[in-house]
């Protein structure tokens, strides 16, 4: 082809595209893992009989915002990382980091005013074999959308990215979680659920160059 016949093609064929493309994919993506990740609790797990009493407890909203606010920092992060060439900014970080600090500065008040003898009980609970497990679990609907959703997109840091799609999932697979989990003490929170959250993000670093090549 010629370049004046290539100039004049690209020209004359150009479509205007959606602005808001980013924020509709990755959003639509969040919500199919959303409804994955609860359609594999209710099939695999259940919801705890006493939730209806549970959602009137202060405690249990602390239990939710912990993952969700990791959520909505980590979703910001993956959508800034769609953008070739974008920075992160250091507030964005800040922001993620945040909600965890915040978990463990509670867990060791609540660590150091309890007695000696129950301190190993408040951060193992009843069910510290199994709760990261579970959230790496909960966590594939989602993990598998949000890559998804990025392989139609931009990145250029795809080892960061893929990590910041994993953290997307498992903290989203915690907030689904948090449904069946009977455990109620921020030590534990701070330790399973936090290991939780790093299994895919892990995974999703290790398979991000891999996933995300364009």
């Amino acid at each position: 082809m010629k370049t004046p016949d290539l100039v004049s093609m690209l020209a004359t064929g150009t479509t205007r595209s959606d602005p808001d493309i980013l924020g509709k994919r990755l959003g639509l993506a969040l919500l199919i893992g959303l409804i994955g990740a609860s359609t594999l609790l209710v099939a695999t797990y259940g919801i705890r009989g006493d939730m209806p009493e549970l959602l009137a407890t202060p405690l249990f909203w602390i239990k939710v915002s912990f993952p969700l606010a990791i959520l909505m920092s980590a979703q910001g992060v993956t959508a800034r990382l769609a953008r070739p060439g974008a920075l992160l900014g250091l507030q964005r970080l800040i922001l993620l980091a945040l909600p965890v600090l915040a978990i463990w500065l509670a867990s060791i008040g609540f660590l150091l005013l309890a007695p000696p003898s129950l301190r190993l009980a408040l951060v193992l609970g009843s069910t510290w074999q199994v709760c990261s497990l579970n959230i790496a679990l909960l966590s594939l609907p989602t993990f598998f959308s949000m890559f998804w959703a990025m392989r139609g997109l931009a990145p250029t840091r795809l080892m960061l990215t893929g990590a910041s799609i994993g953290l997307v999932a498992g903290a989203q697979g915690v907030v689904v979680y948090t449904l069946y989990c009977t455990e109620m003490t921020m030590p534990f929170w701070g330790v399973w659920y936090v290991i939780g959250m790093l299994v895919p993000t892990a995974v999703g670093a290790l398979l991000g160059p891999r996933l995300l090549r364009w």
